[in-house]
């Protein structure tokens, strides 16, 4: 499916957390993520595209400890990329090859956009499978 204009889906940052998220480079106008016919997300400094048919699969998580989600991070044991201002949860999409980000190759990030359900439905509609994981036994697309 070819979308022509990108849908923007903000990333969440909390208020408190926004002067510790500026270390980041993280403003009001450079936390988001477009969907279109790619998935981009910017997180201040930093960003991942790649095209949504790389996208294999996504899961809305969380909520986690604002100690070890907040901020621009990359699992050790997984690799997968985090882009949050917000310990409140967040969708991980995984991709089918790995998107290069820096020095590495993220098999995974997390973004935690302002509209979970919506940015899962949207991803869905792009016929990317998924569910919610809050919820047992859930499941969209």
């Amino acid at each position: 499916m070819t979308q022509d204009t990108p849908r923007r889906f903000p990333i969440r940052v909390e208020p408190r957390y926004r002067a510790i998220l500026r270390i980041f480079g993280v403003s009001e106008g450079n936390a988001f993520v477009d969907l279109g016919d790619e998935l981009d997300a910017r997180f201040g400094w930093s960003r991942i595209t790649t095209p949504v048919a790389n996208c294999a699969q996504w899961s809305i998580e969380g909520p986690w400890l604002a100690l070890t989600a907040l901020g621009v991070r990359r699992s050790l044991r997984h690799a997968d990329v985090t882009f949050a201002g917000s310990p409140r949860g967040g969708v991980r999409v995984d991709f089918r090859e790995p998107v290069p980000y820096f020095f590495f190759h993220a098999p995974a990030i997390y973004v935690t956009v302002e509209d979970l359900e919506g940015f899962g439905a949207a991803l869905a509609a792009l016929g990317v499978p998924g569910q919610d994981k809050r919820r047992v036994g859930s499941s969209t697309g």
